[in-house]
């Protein structure tokens, strides 16, 4: 969570798996449901804040913050949150309803939904679609998403349909993600670019970002999509060079991950690149700041940094919860390494408020310019 920001935006975290049939229940509902919501991890009345979430009494909290051998560290002040609601929440709410679609935020009670659906002055409406399904190939120690060797197919006019309900909603910025797909020739890349495509002629106005896989290292894939007319290509390293094998599945890693970034760099020079890191994973400073030397060296334009939370017990353990103060010395060392913006805070997530980012970054640099011009 940025708590500088100027430009407010709201983000929705969508599942869909088919647009045409995501009103059905799909097996994760009720099963991922208990189990995102059980006592292994943070439910929502640990983020609702109390007395402690005032930032004056931060200092105040005695608890640890790094993991000794057997413990199970508890939630700092920090992470705790107002829920606020407003007018752009139950708009955004409305609207997802009118299209029949679910969302994680809601059915996860993720802590940053009154921020992110709320918006604010300027209600920058930003959405996050999640593509190609709900199964995921791949079994990082991180991530909570179900897997499966062999997902459902793929739907064939989930482009078409994705790319009409956001046109519905009149978004001004909209992150593509997805799950990994190993099990698709390309990954699902042709499936990517087919929605920025049909986003782009319903909406030419439109900014889009895709959060992509790494598609095995497959740069044929990662070069359609970056030519696919979007304007951010992320891709997430997720930990430090260290911490990869530990952390994510066996197929991926770090020189695959920057390969990917670099290779949409260098066919398209005008696109954005980001990435993200979660931090409380056992790392070291030392490791954080080669880590971002790295990245910065391999051209990445834009970096996020977030808590690592622990969503059931059988996932990592969460080693420090990382204070704001930390989170906030990183945003300096990232802003002076030269990224076009460094959001870094304990309740960051990659997509988290991303229209808000580009668009203050893009205005900042557009007036800069006109400023040299004159």
């Amino acid at each position: 969570q940025v708590f500088s920001s100027q430009l407010r935006a709201a983000s929705v975290l969508v599942c869909v798996s088919g647009l045409t049939t995501a009103a059905k229940s799909s097996p994760i509902r009720s099963d991922r449901k208990k189990e995102l919501l059980s006592d292994d991890g943070p439910d929502l009345q640990d983020f609702i804040s109390g007395d402690l979430s005032e930032r004056s009494k931060w200092a105040e909290y005695k608890g640890n913050l790094k993991r000794e051998k057997g413990e199970r560290l508890r939630l700092p002040p920090w992470l705790k949150t107002e829920i606020p609601i407003g007018k752009n929440y139950n708009r955004l709410k409305n609207t997802l309803r009118g299209l029949n679609l679910h969302t994680v935020c809601e059915e996860a009670r993720c802590p940053n939904i009154g921020e992110c659906w709320g918006g604010g002055e300027y209600a920058t409406a930003t959405a996050t679609i999640m593509l190609m399904g709900d199964t995921c190939t791949r079994g990082c120690r991180f991530c909570s998403v179900k897997t499966a060797r062999q997902p459902a197919p793929l739907d064939p006019n989930e482009p078409y349909n994705t790319a009409k309900a956001i046109a519905a909603w009149g978004l001004d910025y909209v992150v593509l993600t997805s799950v990994d797909r190993d099990d698709v020739a390309d990954g699902g890349s042709a499936h990517f670019a087919k929605t920025v495509s049909h986003l782009k002629e319903r909406n030419p106005q439109i900014l889009v970002e895709c959060l992509t896989p790494d598609f095995r290292g497959d740069l044929t894939a990662v070069e359609r999509i970056a030519l696919s007319g979007l304007d951010v290509y992320a891709h997430n390293v997720e930990t430090v060079r260290e911490l990869q094998r530990y952390v994510r599945d066996p197929r991926a890693n770090f020189d695959q991950s920057v390969s990917v970034l670099k290779h949409a760099k260098k066919v398209n020079p005008t696109v954005l690149t980001k990435t993200s890191i979660m931090l409380g994973l056992g790392e070291t400073d030392q490791q954080i700041r080669n880590t971002l030397t790295e990245l910065r060296e391999a051209g990445v334009d834009c970096l996020t940094l977030g808590q690592y939370m622990q969503p059931t017990k059988r996932h990592l353990k969460v080693e420090e919860y990382v204070t704001p103060e930390k989170f906030a010395h990183w945003e300096k060392v990232g802003n002076d390494m030269g990224f076009v913006y460094t959001a870094s805070g304990p309740l960051v997530r990659s997509s988290y408020k991303a229209g808000e980012f580009f668009l203050k970054n893009l205005l900042e640099k557009r007036k800069a310019e006109a400023t040299v011009a004159e």
